[in-house]
């Protein structure tokens, strides 16, 4: 007798579930998914401790026979495509029938549905795969499926499901991928009884980020609008001026299908080159239009990778109209689409590891305009970069002091400040300078990390709060760190679905609108960048960047104010490098001063 046999089709639809159920948002997508292939005009998201214990999506849409109701649980059971041909012509999010019966293998299901046609509805009830139970009940046209315990039998993949913050913020970040391409239907999600987000029909896709992402969005891009005879492009793209070190509000779909693509978005990065310092990222949010038929959506799974027919096509035309639209909107040089010869200098696919470099540099005058004494000589040329918001590297052991502090007298009376970017104190050898913004980086990091430890925060309460309209998918990060951020002086209170009020900043900060709003943004970056660090790294990690902001120098210094600042510089535990070793103050000795004449 032989050893291999046919496995069941319950276990079968589990080994199944691995690939197309990862954690709830893999849930929430596939029922999303679905609900936009019925024809539904108004979906709703109703979700109770982040997925674990129940995920329900009601539509209005065309609804499902009682025959229907029953076989779509099956392996591959699907209404979407009927033969190979229909494979090369989806216009469908869904179309490979594997989800439902992945979904009923791991949860408790409840299905009710009803045709226009109907007069009564039908109700499934699976468990494990199983149908427990069919009957007819009173159902408004459209399906409601309930999606509870999730992961029921399953208990080791329910054992790392991560915290609800963090699975939550995986289901929105599904929510809005579906939503942003259809505006003009009607969506709604709920959380533990709780409205997120409500979201009415709207003319266009500008609208629908706003309503998703928030007017500090929306107010950053600009149109992106390009059309060929093989593909269409169009959408938004950021501006330069607001890239981020890390991802964040980077959108690709095609044919209305949201995709990842490295390869792609090297071609954006490219067209960026420019305009944007190295290791920083714009966001964006480009639909491609095509042929179903040059388009192979059926690579995983999950749908979310996509194979073209001509990659480097795709490639090139999307790098070439990003540069121009980038030009035409004054962030680089523009393309002209009707020059031959900017056209045969485009990229091609065997570019692609290049970096698309312009070989021809034009002359320029020797000078460097913003030369800084503290920082090291640069090439006069080399391309602006984002190390200052790089990793940390740990200042080396064998560092010594600037200087011996029994050999300078400081002469703390006719202290003065430069440019206010320096402040010179001259000595029985000499003058000191010290860089203001990185000593009050300093002075601030070690007082972040003081409050941390100590609990003890030093908050600066507004007299007239602030009121910011954010995402509501940040709103469960502030929840979730809430107590870290009361911890750093932060005075942060919710108020609705996408709005906080800041009442109150770490003392360092200056309270001016556009401050809090420039350190509020900075903190939501920096809380989604570092959400997944072990916690006293995080704490760390968050107040080292938070001090390292350069929103804090702008009033002049009073002499008094100058002496306040030396004086708790000096009492830092580290007086002479930034928290990310950056040199704080400089001697220039009599013999450097006399060396310039």
């Amino acid at each position: 007798m032989g050893v291999i046999q046919v496995l069941p089709t319950q276990l079968s639809n589990m080994i199944a579930a691995g690939e197309v159920v990862q954690r709830p948002s893999s849930v929430v997508k596939e029922l999303l998914e679905n609900a936009v292939d019925a024809g539904s005009s108004q979906i709703n998201l109703i979700i109770k401790d982040a997925g674990r214990t129940l995920i329900q999506v009601i539509d209005n849409g065309c609804g499902m026979s009682a025959d229907d109701a029953i076989r779509c649980f099956g392996r591959h059971a699907t209404s979407k495509i009927s033969n190979q041909n229909d494979l090369e012509n989806i216009h469908t999010f869904g179309f490979r029938g594997e989800a439902l019966a992945s979904i009923a293998a791991v949860s408790q299901v409840t299905l009710k549905t009803k045709t226009d046609t109907d007069e009564v509805g039908t109700q499934v009830i699976m468990e494990g795969g199983e149908v427990i139970e069919q009957k007819s009940v009173s159902q408004a046209q459209g399906t409601s499926i309930e999606v509870r315990n999730l992961f029921y039998n399953t208990p080791a993949r329910r054992k790392f499901l991560k915290s609800d913050n963090v699975e939550f913020r995986h289901i929105m970040e599904e929510f809005t991928r579906v939503a942003i391409t259809r505006p003009d239907l009607n969506f709604s999600l709920s959380h533990n009884g709780k409205d997120i987000l409500l979201l009415k029909k709207v003319p266009g896709l500008k609208f629908r980020i706003l309503d998703l992402l928030g007017s500090s969005v929306v107010g950053d891009v600009v149109d992106l609008n390009y059309q060929t005879s093989a593909i269409s492009i169009s959408g938004y793209i950021g501006a330069p001026k607001n890239a981020k070190k890390t991802l964040g509000n980077q959108f690709l779909f095609v044919n209305g299908r949201y995709f990842k693509s490295a390869y792609l978005h090297k071609a954006i990065m490219n067209a960026y080159s420019e305009v944007t310092p190295d290791g920083l990222t714009p966001s964006y949010f480009i639909f491609l239009s095509a042929e179903p038929q040059s388009i192979d959506v059926n690579i995983s799974p999950t749908k979310t990778e996509v194979k073209f027919e001509n990659d480097s096509m795709i490639f090139q035309t999307l790098y070439a109209s990003i540069r121009e639209t980038l030009g035409r909107n004054g962030f680089g040089d523009m393309i002209d689409f009707d020059a031959g010869a900017a056209i045969t200098n485009m990229p091609t696919i065997n570019d692609f590891s290049s970096g698309f470099k312009n070989s021809e540099i034009s002359a320029a005058i020797d000078f460097e305009s913003d030369y800084n004494p503290f920082d090291t000589p640069k090439t006069l040329h080399e391309k602006p970069t984002a190390s200052t918001y790089g990793p940390y590297t740990p200042p080396k052991q064998d560092y010594k002091a600037l200087f011996e502090p029994s050999d300078i007298q400081e002469d703390a009376s006719v202290q003065f400040v430069i440019s206010q970017k320096y402040i010179c104190t001259p000595t029985n050898n000499g003058i000191i300078l010290t860089n203001i913004h990185r000593a009050q980086s300093r002075i601030l990091y070690e007082q972040m990390l003081a409050a941390i430890h100590n609990e003890k925060p030093v908050c600066q309460t507004a007299l007239f709060p602030i009121q910011i309209q954010i995402a509501p998918s940040f709103v469960p990060l502030i929840e979730e760190y809430s107590e870290l951020l009361d911890k750093l002086g932060f005075s942060i209170r919710i108020f609705g679905t996408d709005t906080i009020i800041v009442e109150g900043l770490p003392e360092g900060y200056n309270f001016d609108e556009s401050t809090v709003r420039s350190v509020v943004a900075d903190l939501l970056q920096i809380l989604e960048d570092e959400h997944h660090s072990l916690p006293e790294i995080m704490q760390s990690d968050i107040a080292k960047r938070l001090s390292e902001l350069k929103v804090k120098r702008d009033i002049p210094l009073t002499q008094l104010a100058v002496k306040r600042l030396a004086e708790r510089l000096k009492s830092c535990d580290n007086s002479e490098y930034t928290p990310s070793g950056k040199r704080i103050s400089k001697l220039i000795t009599i013999d450097d001063i006399e060396k310039l004449f």
